[in-house]
């Protein structure tokens, strides 16, 4: 009889599970979210939209014809046309990437600088006190109040409008950012850290920052939609956007003089901003739940 040593024998190939990753998980919670994919539905639909409207607007944007004036929503126009002949909805699906870019430049603006002071003022004690003091400052007024002084000194504009907005924003992202690296930097692992005699950049960008990323994108993706409103607000106001510029604030500016006669000039507008900004709250709910590390 031939017998097997027990180095011939085939053992059997034991197969290591791999511990799940903490972005899997967050997006494992996220699809569970129905709400948050019912935002994501309604901002990838006016995203794709913005991005492709010169391909789905389905007339020029800046064509007028007086014959057309005033026509009321139909199968020839969807959403009907303004006091110049030109049609809504292609002046909607153009306003789409007008609304979005002051919302994603404002939001960026913020995001850089509010991060920033949020993480000295936080982690360095004695520069707290002067930080937080100009932001309480600009927390003293309402954030639209806060945009119309700024424009004020700026001048009118849609560039001036979005650095406005930022500006506004910004003591949102210096308050969670601070909170959270209070907390962070007098963590064990921190003080261990300063002891091996690393240096406050190589903490703050290793240890601290990629702790406050969590919190600061569930609040880019609620302050997206705020923004947009806001830029809208001020373009309704003539302070952002001005005619002819296809934006959604400044059209429904223009059709609120028509109101009686074409209301849909001022509806279509009004609702789309309505719809986008309850993506955005809808996805950053969603968000902060998933986000959340007492949820399991």
């Amino acid at each position: 009889m031939v017998t097997e040593s027990k180095t011939d024998q085939v053992l059997p190939e034991v197969v290591e599970a791999k511990p799940n990753s903490y972005w899997s998980l967050v997006w494992r919670r996220l699809k569970k979210n129905k709400g948050a994919l019912a935002g994501a539905g309604i901002l990838l639909f006016f995203i794709i939209t913005a991005v492709f409207a010169p391909l789905i607007a389905p007339y020029p944007v800046e064509e007028m014809k007086m014959e057309n004036r005033f026509i009321a929503p139909s199968a020839e126009h969807w959403l009907g046309t303004d006091e110049f002949g030109r049609d809504i909805m292609s002046r909607m699906i153009h306003g789409g990437r007008v609304s979005l870019m002051m919302g994603l430049v404002a939001v960026s603006i913020a995001g850089i600088f509010g991060v920033l002071l949020g993480v000295i003022s936080g982690y360095y004690r004695k520069l707290d006190i002067y930080i937080m003091q100009c932001m309480d400052i600009l927390l003293a007024f309402p954030s639209l109040l806060l945009a119309i002084a700024i424009i004020a000194v700026l001048g009118v504009g849609l560039t001036n409008a979005m650095i406005a907005v930022a500006i506004s924003v910004i003591p949102s992202y210096v308050r969670v950012v601070r909170g959270t690296v209070l907390s962070i930097r007098e963590k064990e692992y921190i003080e261990a850290v300063k002891a091996l005699g690393v240096s406050d950049f190589k903490i703050i960008w290793k240890h601290i920052l990629p702790n406050v990323m969590s919190p600061v994108i569930v609040l880019s993706t609620l302050q997206f939609g705020t923004s947009i409103l806001s830029a809208a607000s001020l373009s309704f106001l003539g302070l952002g956007a001005q005619p002819p510029t296809p934006e959604w604030g400044a059209m429904a500016f223009v059709g609120k003089s028509f109101f009686l006669n074409a209301w849909w000039m001022t509806l279509f507008p009004g609702f789309a901003i309505m719809m986008v900004v309850l993506g955005f709250n809808l996805l950053g709910d969603g968000l902060r739940d998933a986000l959340d590390p007492r949820l399991k």
